[in-house]
């Protein structure tokens, strides 16, 4: 019972938001966004497989910003510019994380969870609600009649973007990279982007999308501002729900004997980068 009602909590919360703004396109939009979560849970909980989660994320990402683009009043091109931004990142992620469940044979993370189907069938729902409130300021200011206004702040906010997608793409390869040497194996990385964040590539995420934020800012009123808590939002799920803590914790567990690790935590930076004196 407690997995649905937090599945029916986060959906209001998603659709709350949505509905905040006002926009019917946008309200649409969120739903189409859970529908597909929803329906996908299906075939995932029947063949018990997770390994399609992520891409299907993924996957929302694309729907909801190539519909509400097309079914926006008139062409834009600040709109084109942040919905291909988002595509791109969401092509680039998922695929990224569908290969690497796929090559690892599963998500450790779901080895408990798919049994359940009410829990299995909360996390399809929570990940509806990441998807709806991170791309809600997007979506939002796309679905403006003047859409996204193209002005300096638009142009520090697609600075932002391309540093932030640059450092997760980067940090990304690096880990990829360290782990396919088979020296390395059981170890952790201290190299790269990774000498100046423990979690470099989350450092990355939580830019792109507060470049998105301010894209989209000049475009949004009213009650319509309550959508830029998307960079907010994916700090807090990285750093206290999902991300970070299970890293940190699994960290800790694997080689929190090591006085190389615990030197590496006391002066390395969690998130944002410290730099080397």
């Amino acid at each position: 019972m407690k997995n649905i009602i937090i599945s029916i909590i986060a959906f209001l919360i998603g659709y709350g938001i949505a509905f905040a703004t006002g926009v019917d396109l946008v309200k649409n939009a969120v739903v189409i966004a859970y529908l597909i979560q929803w329906v996908l849970f299906v075939p995932a909980y029947l063949l018990q497989t997770e390994k399609f989660y992520d891409l299907a994320g993924s996957i929302t990402y694309i729907s909801i910003i190539s519909f509400v683009f097309y079914k926006s009043s008139e062409f834009n091109l600040g709109s084109l510019i942040l919905s291909l931004f988002i595509i791109i990142w969401a092509v680039r992620l998922g695929s990224f994380l569908f290969f690497r469940i796929k090559e690892a044979g599963e998500d450790k993370r779901f080895r408990d969870i798919k049994p359940s189907p009410t829990r299995f069938f909360m996390t399809w729902t929570l990940q509806g609600t990441w998807v709806s409130i991170c791309s809600a300021c997007a979506i939002t200011a796309i679905s403006t009649a003047k859409g996204i206004i193209m002005n300096e702040l638009f142009i520090i906010g697609v600075i932002t973007f391309i540093i932030g997608f640059l450092i997760e793409v980067v940090a990304d390869n690096q880990k990829t990279k360290f782990r396919s040497i088979p020296d390395n194996k059981d170890k952790f990385i201290t190299s790269g982007l990774w000498s100046y964040s423990r979690h470099p590539n989350y450092f990355g995420e939580i830019s792109l999308w507060l470049g998105v934020a301010i894209m989209s800012f000049s475009s949004l009123k009213g009650w319509q501002l309550i959508t830029l808590i998307s960079p907010i939002f994916t700090y807090i799920l990285l750093v206290y729900v999902s991300g970070v803590r299970l890293l940190e914790a699994r960290g800790k567990q694997k080689w929190g004997h090591l006085d190389s690790y615990k030197e590496y935590l006391d002066n390395t930076s969690t998130i944002f980068f410290k730099l080397k004196k």
